[in-house]
């Protein structure tokens, strides 16, 4: 298994993003300068790594276990296939491709503290054949081009700093053929049910965040981070971009969450 103990550092040409317009970004509701945001979100992962799972549940009422299991069929485990898990945190997708039978995997987050937690979640299920771990940067992944066969991302493309740098490497590192999925937190289609989201979201879940893992703050961003997350259709605009084709979207709970789709061809 690879060493976590550093998270790694790109060279200078490696995945390097865009020149950007703006020197702020979102953080939450909050502008930020763009490059405090990376370790603006590192603290809150630092922070909730620990209660992450529980919180997940807490968030979701239960309900992200089933969209992960739908997400998993998605991306259709073979022994003939790679897959890069990039935001993997605490492992459920690594693990949920092994089980389902999948080819070599690495899991990868920016935060090492979450990919520790997925380690050790790993050496207790016993899933740490063919699975490797490596503190990345998603938008300067240390992979050759046209590498893995599917590129994943669940819960965590909204946390990222420069979105479509994302998708672009995740285009980048795919062989001719493979398949990105993301799985996130999108747009309620359903308007009867928007208040009631927005209730749970900004007074109830940030309680609970007080009450289970001693910070509110990290939740009340969390919460926030969804808001600020492009709806689906922008979102699928944004993997067209980056030169992923037949970009396609599925709405989970009426919205609440998505899967994106998009192929290298």
């Amino acid at each position: 298994m690879t060493d976590i103990s550093q998270p790694y550092h790109p060279s200078p040409s490696a995945g390097r993003p865009d020149d950007r317009q703006a020197d702020t970004t979102d953080f939450g509701f909050r502008d930020v300068p763009l490059r405090e945001k990376k370790s603006l979100v590192r603290n809150v992962f630092d922070s909730v790594a620990s209660k992450y799972d529980i919180m997940n549940d807490v968030m979701s009422l239960g309900i992200h276990r089933a969209w992960k299991k739908i997400f998993v069929t998605e991306l259709a485990p073979h022994p003939d296939l790679s897959l890069l898990d990039l935001a993997g945190g605490t492992g459920d997708i690594s693990f949920g491709w092994l089980r389902g039978g999948g080819g070599p995997a690495i899991l990868s987050d920016i935060n090492v503290s979450m990919l520790t937690v997925g380690r050790n979640r790993a050496l207790e299920r016993g899933l740490v054949s063919g699975l490797n771990f490596i503190a990345v940067d998603a938008e300067a992944i240390p992979l050759a081009d046209n590498s893995v066969d599917r590129v994943s991302i669940a819960f965590g493309l909204r946390n990222c700093t420069d979105k479509l740098q994302v998708l672009r490497e995740a285009r980048r590192i795919l062989r001719p053929g493979g398949r990105f999925l993301c799985l996130e937190f999108s747009r309620v289609q359903v308007a009867a049910f928007a208040p009631i989201y927005d209730a749970w979201s900004f007074h109830v879940l940030p309680r609970m965040g007080a009450a289970i893992a001693g910070d509110r703050e990290s939740y009340q961003y969390l919460a926030e981070s969804i808001r600020m997350f492009p709806d689906q259709e922008t979102l699928a605009d944004m993997m067209r971009e980056a030169g992923l084709e037949r970009v396609s979207y599925q709405n989970l709970s009426g919205g609440i969450a998505a899967i994106h789709s998009g192929w290298k061809i």
